[in-house]
């Protein structure tokens, strides 16, 4: 879980996934829990954040069935398509979900 004060204090993180999420028509639902898991993962190390919160949106897309690809969310995020892909799964399976082996 994480506290008010991680949420204020990366509010410009839960932006730019809202703002990527609006970019691709991804529903509330995937927005909120791309938020819940960026929050519950956030690095230690500000350069890992970008990548941290567009996983996050990845994977938060695939919980709600609003999958979208990898390329497209890392396009709308402004991170490498590879730091999506060395992410989310981890995420996804931390979150209680079995990741897809696909």
């Amino acid at each position: 879980m994480y506290s008010a004060r991680e949420q204020v204090e990366n509010q410009p993180w839960l932006d730019q996934i809202a703002s990527a999420a609006e970019e691709l028509d991804i529903d509330k639902e995937a927005r909120t829990t791309a938020g819940d898991l960026f929050l519950t993962h956030i690095p230690d190390d500000d350069r890992s954040k970008p990548a941290v919160a567009a996983a996050s949106l990845y994977a938060g897309a695939l919980i709600a069935g609003e999958e979208r690809s990898q390329q497209a969310v890392a396009d709308a995020m402004g991170v490498s398509r590879l730091s999506v892909h060395s992410r989310w799964k981890s995420l996804l399976e931390s979150a209680g979900f079995q990741a897809p082996s696909w």
